[in-house]
């Protein structure tokens, strides 16, 4: 299977956990239905929509995205992330602003979250690391199981049914159990996911706050049907989404690994 290279801008240590995190699935088995029977309706019925009957389980995805981010007005931005489920994730992109650009990374992998922003690649923006950064990314880790759908038959993870469209799953990261809530369609199609995630979003104190992505249109990429448009963000379905939605983000790949 092709590597996939990382992004220039990562430091040495981002550059590690892309190449670990993009090592294909050893011997994945394929994919039968009836192995998604025991798990709560809404995730059986999302499971057997995302992931087509023989397609190898495998457990990590390479992403292409573009889309908007927030930082103080809207900016475009092109990303390229690698992400395994419950392991890390490294997310590197460049947004513009104006005619500058901001080149960057987050990540999170073995215990550790960290961010890391550049103008020309050198004057710093934003950078951060510690346990407050860790225990935010990890939370991001938690609810982004759902653009690697094999992970969902992770034994590590506890399902339980919330209602007929919802169902909860507990994801062990970082010594923590992230309960994250899938809403999903009659269909089968993923239309939310939402969690209480750690973070400092109003420029507060770092606490729990509701976290959202809402899917706006899914895609099938090698078997795999996954949101494909989404944006996401603070306070979903609150009077405060407005001001705390930070990004709209189109997946154009994605090459499971």
């Amino acid at each position: 299977m092709t590597v996939v290279v990382a992004p220039p801008c990562l430091t040495d240590v981002a550059r590690r956990d892309w190449d670990l995190l993009q090592a294909p699935t050893p011997d994945p088995p394929a994919f039968e239905p009836e192995t998604a029977g025991m798990l709560p309706e809404p995730a059986r019925r999302w499971v057997l929509h995302a992931i087509a009957p023989g397609t190898p389980l495998r457990r990590g995805v390479v992403l292409d995205s573009h889309g908007l981010i927030r930082l103080n007005g809207w900016h475009p931005f092109r990303a390229a992330q690698v992400l395994l489920p419950l392991e890390g994730y490294v997310w590197s992109a460049g947004a513009l602003f104006g005619p500058l650009t901001v080149r960057g990374f987050d990540r999170y992998r073995d215990g550790a979250g960290e961010m890391r922003w550049r103008l020309f690649d050198a004057v710093p923006v934003m950078s951060g690391a510690g346990p407050d950064i860790t225990r935010s990314a990890a939370g991001r880790l938690a609810s982004e199981l759902v653009l690697a759908p094999a992970a969902a038959l992770d034994p590590r993870l506890t399902w339980k049914q919330a209602d007929e469209r919802r169902a909860i799953v507990r994801v062990p990261v970082a010594g923590e159990e992230h309960e994250v809530t899938l809403t999903v369609a009659p269909s089968g199609a993923l239309e939310a996911v939402t969690l209480s995630r750690w973070g400092a979003p109003d420029g507060g104190p770092y606490r729990h706050e509701p976290f959202g992505v809402e899917v706006l249109r899914e895609a099938t990429f090698g078997g795999y049907t996954i949101a494909a448009e989404a944006r996401g963000g603070w306070w979903p379905g609150a009077a405060r989404w407005a001001e705390g939605e930070f990004i709209r983000f189109s997946i154009e790949r994605a090459v499971f690994r």
